[in-house]
């Protein structure tokens, strides 16, 4: 890399951790602790890019931007922020940054982004729209989380909210499918213009298609579960988008299930596809970002203090049992489980069998339900050692850690295959298809019982 590059950050241990690594790439730094700074620097014509925090000492580095767009438009500035909401994506997006990244973050990426800026520069300058959301209503957005698969689905937001493509929101019951729906209008040029959300029930008139392009007057159309709407009014949602009035509406869609293993099932009509899904928003499941479960708590706990309903955390404890639970119904279970807690929590510190009792009567995960509705055991594996390794937090576990998962894999696997073939090593060994005196030793170090018994295969 070659140019100079501008780091504001309040945290000593990051301006020096940046330095290092940028002057190792060939960059020369300059870093500060002060927006002032880094504003009278900017003024002076130094720099060729900018690294800056959002919360600073004297002032948010966001409200900068507008400044520096302006004195400055060929100057890329990357934004890095510990507010883990999609609020700062949007924010980092309408005015004019370059690129977001949430704290913490990953160097070598980190690196990458800045390489591109200084290559590339900023390549144009938009107006920042000044006529934004209160403030208070968008600090209240749920679509919160740190985890890199939910920092990647902000950044997809910010970047699809002015597009016109038509896009399809997929995920399961309770992800925030709707949620996200209403953020791309919301915060769009489209902002001011109707939000339409339409039914099978609004289909059924032969004029029902023409009166909601009517009522939408250029603004958005949201189709809600899409895929369960019959072949022949996803034929009159096809014939909608054909025959737009003057003023095209935006048009989004949202699913439980992938677009394609719907398209596959013939659940969805092929013709409807390729007319909605100009951009596809993939909405993890909750406990594909276990990180973001005790955020997502905090969150939800932090509201309740400010209705006045609730002034309370969750003990470490429950916060474990919080990170084990598989979360089937994703957010909004994670919400409703957070409000029963509010009324029957004893004290401000929410205990662990606090916790456990609530989540009893909780359902199990259904397995229909897992990601692409198979159970992939690589899926449930990585699963099980995210957690695992979350629960050390910011330790390792102890050494010998590959031996131990094996181990822990094997020993229910030769279980399950001798039972199979009622205990008999010989078919069982070429049921695994491994040497028979290789099974024996594997019976011997995990010592298995072996019992003779009818087979059950």
């Amino acid at each position: 890399m070659d140019g100079t590059v501008l780091v504001a950050d309040d945290d000593k241990t990051i301006r020096t951790v940046l330095t290092q690594a940028l002057t190792r790439a060939g960059c020369r730094v300059h870093a500060t602790s002060s927006l002032t700074t880094l504003m009278r620097w900017i003024n002076e014509g130094k720099g060729d890019a900018i690294i800056t925090d959002v919360m600073m000492p004297d002032g948010n580095g966001l409200e900068m931007l507008p400044k520096i767009s302006q004195d400055r438009p060929e100057l890329p500035v990357i934004v890095i922020s510990a507010q883990n909401t999609i609020l700062t994506a949007i924010q980092a997006k309408e005015a004019d940054a370059f690129d977001y990244l949430s704290k913490p973050f990953d160097l070598p990426d980190l690196m990458k982004r800045c390489a591109k800026a200084l290559e590339l520069k900023k390549p144009i300058h938009r107006q920042v729209n000044k006529d934004n959301l209160d403030r208070n209503e968008q600090d209240l957005l749920p679509l919160v989380g740190k985890t890199p698969i939910m920092q990647e689905l902000y950044r997809l937001v910010a970047g699809l909210m002015n597009s016109d493509l038509p896009i399809l929101v997929c995920g399961e019951s309770g992800t925030g499918k709707t949620l996200i729906s209403q953020i791309l209008h919301n915060f769009s040029d489209r902002r001011n213009l109707p939000f339409l959300t339409v039914s099978e029930a609004d289909l059924i008139e032969i004029e029902g298609p023409s009166r909601i392009l009517s009522r939408a007057k250029g603004g958005t159309i949201l189709f809600e579960q899409v895929g369960d709407f019959s072949e022949e009014y996803q034929g009159r949602i096809v014939r909608m988008i054909d025959n737009q009035l003057d003023y095209s509406p935006h048009f989004i869609a949202t699913m439980n299930q992938d677009a394609i293993q719907l398209l596959e099932k013939g659940l969805i009509r092929q013709d409807l596809f390729y007319r909605l899904g100009g951009a596809t928003l993939q909405v993890p499941a909750l406990r594909d970002r276990v990180e973001d479960v005790v955020l997502l708590s905090e969150f939800f706990l932090a509201k309740a203090e400010l209705d006045g309903t609730f002034a309370g955390k969750l003990s470490p404890e429950a916060e474990k049992v919080f990170r084990n639970y598989s979360w089937p119904g994703n957010v909004r279970q994670l919400e409703n489980v957070i409000k029963l807690l509010r009324l029957t929590a004893r004290s401000s510190s929410i205990s662990l069998g606090e916790a456990e009792q609530v989540l009893k009567d909780q359902p199990a995960m259904d397995i229909t339900q897992k990601k692409g509705s198979t159970d992939k055991l690589a899926t449930d594996v990585e699963r099980h050692l995210r957690r695992y390794f979350d629960l050390h937090g910011n330790m390792l576990p102890a050494p010998g850690l590959y031996d131990r998962i094996i181990r822990e894999i094997e020993r229910p696997l030769i279980d399950l295959a001798l039972e199979s073939t009622g205990g008999n090593q010989a078919k069982c060994a070429n049921l695994l298809g491994i040497n028979r005196n290789t099974l024996r030793k594997k019976i011997k170090d995990l010592d298995i019982k072996v019992t003779r018994r009818r087979k059950l295969m």
